[in-house]
C-alpha cells in the first residue's frame, strides 16, 4: 500500500511541476511551439487543463476572463488530492 501511495503521489508531483512550468512558458513571447519538451508538457498537461477550461469557459466567470486560470484551479485541486493521500498513508502507519 505504502508504495502504491508514494508512487501515484510521485506522480501528481511530476504533474504539478509540468503544470507550472507550461504556465511560466506561456509567458515567453515567441516561444517555438513544436519544441519537443514544449509539446511532451502539452500531452502531459492538456488532458487534465481541457475538461477544467470548458468547465470555467461555461461560468459567468470564465466568459469574460482575458486569463486562463484551468492550471491554478488543477494545481490546486491536485495539492488536494495529494495531502489526502499523505493523511492516508500517516494514518497506515
Amino acid at each position: 500500500m505504502y508504495n502504491l501511495i508514494k508512487a501515484l503521489d510521485i506522480l501528481l508531483l511530476v504533474i504539478e511541476w509540468a503544470l507550472v512550468i507550461r504556465a511560466v512558458l506561456s509567458w515567453i513571447p515567441n516561444l517555438p511551439r513544436d519544441n519537443p519538451i514544449i509539446e511532451l508538457l502539452n500531452q502531459i498537461t492538456e488532458p487534465i487543463l481541457s475538461p477544467v477550461r470548458e468547465l470555467i469557459a461555461k461560468s459567468s466567470f470564465g466568459r469574460n476572463s482575458m486569463l486562463d486560470f484551468s492550471p491554478l484551479i488543477v494545481y490546486l485541486i491536485i495539492e488536494a488530492v495529494r495531502r489526502l493521500l499523505f493523511s492516508i498513508l500517516i494514518s497506515y502507519i
